[in-house]
């Protein structure tokens, strides 16, 4: 019989169960990340803007690149996942990723049942060249492949490293080099097709 601190003297099966009901947590695997804990703020913190911009560059509307992003978080912290110490950031960017593609299919779907009003056109003069070249370079993008889009956009738009864009999309680094070429190739020939109008 083992005694405790207070001096109750336990079986090893009462320990077991005493250890059990103190409330271990579900992610007591080793390099397990539970984000129920305070770990959760310094994540947010550190990745939500970030990953709002990357949601944006898909969605094209912040209050969905918002609402995507705290999905991101809120699937992780209710769900039984398992991050290693140091793969936060791809995973929740990989999240966002796919969850602004879902976005975008139910967008797409809900406008394939229901007539768009027409647009109101601006002045010339308001938002300018910069506006239009802007908006002519994600439309360009947007018409590339998928992988090729998401490795163009990691890279320029949030500033990630060849490493970071592999370790996100899970691919290896010789892709994300492929991808960037290939990306950035076909890009220039529809921005040379597309010119200002």
């Amino acid at each position: 019989m083992a005694t405790l601190e207070n001096g109750d003297k336990r079986s090893s099966a009462t320990r077991a169960q005493w250890r059990s009901r103190a409330g271990r947590s579900r992610t007591e695997e080793p390099g397990a990340l539970d984000l129920a804990r305070p770990d959760l703020s310094a994540l947010y913190a550190e990745h939500y803007r970030a990953l709002v911009k990357l949601a944006s560059f898909y969605v094209d509307d912040r209050e969905t690149a918002e609402e995507v992003t705290q999905d991101a978080f809120v699937k992780i912290l209710g769900g039984p996942y398992h991050i290693e110490p140091g793969k936060e950031g791809p995973y929740l960017r990989s999240a966002v990723l796919n969850g602004a593609r879902s976005a975008l299919r139910k967008r797409r779907v809900r406008r394939a049942h229901k007539p768009e009003p027409l647009a109101l056109v601006g002045a010339a003069e308001i938002g300018g060249l910069q506006s239009a070249e802007h908006d002519r370079v994600l439309a360009a993008l947007r018409t590339l492949p998928e992988r090729q889009a998401a490795v163009l956009v990691l890279r320029f738009y949030l500033d990630l490293s060849e490493a970071q864009i592999a370790e996100t999309l899970d691919i290896a680094r010789g892709s994300v080099k492929s991808h960037t070429h290939r990306g950035l190739a076909k890009l220039a020939k529809l921005l040379e097709e597309a010119p200002i109008q």
